[in-house]
């Protein structure tokens, strides 16, 4: 982990991918144009109950508004939508003002991870396993630049 940043408990969630995604068709799902994740997002109706469980699971006790439902694996890396082992509740990162908002640095890791997937630069699993692994350094662990 670096800098104190917030990670999952891999106990609750291990994380899960989506059996529609795969390395072979990464082309027509992942990495088509026009987008993949909007298709498949779950809506805030379903999630937001959900939040509220895995908050309470984790412990969680601050601003909802301030913390990301999040997926360990991310839908553009192929992360299951639905599955609770791929679901958490992210708190807020370091020196974040309480009541500003989810300001999430996972996200910025997820796409540039997106992104090599989609240029050929690391395979699917490796990117999965590698923010599985730990997200903080999943950028490094794979030789990219963070």
């Amino acid at each position: 982990m670096e800098k104190g940043e917030p990670l999952e408990d891999l106990k609750c969630t291990p994380g899960a991918t989506s059996p529609a995604v795969t390395q072979a068709n990464l082309a027509t799902t992942i990495c088509r144009k026009g987008g993949y994740t909007k298709n498949i997002r779950p809506p805030e109706a379903v999630t937001g109950k959900e939040k509220r469980l895995n908050a309470a699971s984790y412990g969680y006790t601050g601003k909802m508004g301030d913390a990301e439902y999040d997926h360990l694996i991310s839908l553009q890396l192929g992360g299951d939508p639905n599955d609770a082992r791929n679901l958490w509740v992210e708190p807020a990162d370091p020196g974040h003002k309480p009541g500003s908002g989810v300001n999430n640095l996972k996200d910025p890791v997820e796409t540039k991870l997106h992104t090599a997937v989609c240029s050929g630069k690391v395979t699917l699993k490796a990117a999965q396993n590698a923010i599985v692994t730990d997200w903080t350094t999943a950028l490094s662990k794979l030789g990219l630049a963070a």
